[in-house]
């Protein structure tokens, strides 16, 4: 009998080990892909281009995805999860008690560095040719976002009719999309400086309707 337990143990324990070899080496794949794909762009990148960035064979790459296509689906759902959770943590309540100036640091400073940190996220959710379902679940994010821009909004300007609300709401996502590609495509050097004039371009913008608020 203790022989037969001892077999049941290792016979649970290796497709454990299976398991986590697998998923180590999806994260590798996924790793080298936004390699690729900032590199060469999503159209230029291919399954081998991307095997060989992850130092594996290209059928070894296949035992995981079945194309490029499902590596960007698998990488957009794990950089909109971390976008979802970036996004969430800067417009927290207590940042909403914030002067505007320190608001705009709370909430800009954490979605920047995001991009920083994530910079195959752009490629996939503004690039050309990008898989349907990427582009779908990016939009029905920048949705929910945008709702809840206009609910802040809302809250400090509770008089102000919702088509205004609207419209500020969709002026201050078109200035940070704009800022953001500018502080992206800046020398390291100027990217701090980029930032503090996006800031202030959307302080002089906003602090006329809600400073006194």
């Amino acid at each position: 009998m203790p022989e037969a337990k001892n077999g049941s143990e290792s016979g649970t324990a290796k497709p454990r080990r299976r398991q986590a070899r697998g998923e180590r080496r999806i994260a590798q794949l996924l790793e080298a892909a936004a390699n690729v794909f900032c590199t060469t762009g999503y159209s230029g990148a291919s399954t081998n281009s991307i095997a060989r960035e992850a130092g594996v064979s290209p059928g070894t790459l296949y035992q995981f995805f079945p194309n490029k296509e499902a590596i960007a689906v698998e990488l957009g759902d794990h950089l909109l999860t971390r976008w979802r959770a970036t996004y969430g943590q800067a417009f927290t309540p207590a940042h909403l008690e914030l002067p505007l100036d320190q608001l705009l640091d709370a909430v800009l400073d954490p979605l920047i560095q995001f991009n920083f940190e994530n910079p195959a996220f752009g490629v996939l959710m503004h690039g050309p040719d990008i898989p349907g379902q990427v582009t779908r679940e990016h939009d029905a994010l920048h949705s929910s976002m945008l709702t809840r821009v206009e609910e802040v909004l809302a809250g400090y300007l509770p008089a102000t009719p919702e088509p205004d609300i609207t419209r500020v709401a969709h002026t201050v996502f078109a200035v940070f999309k704009a800022g953001m590609d500018l502080i992206l495509a800046a020398e390291p050097a100027e990217r701090d400086a980029y930032t503090t004039e996006l800031k202030a371009v959307l302080f002089r913008y906003l602090d006329p309707l809600v400073g006194d608020c």
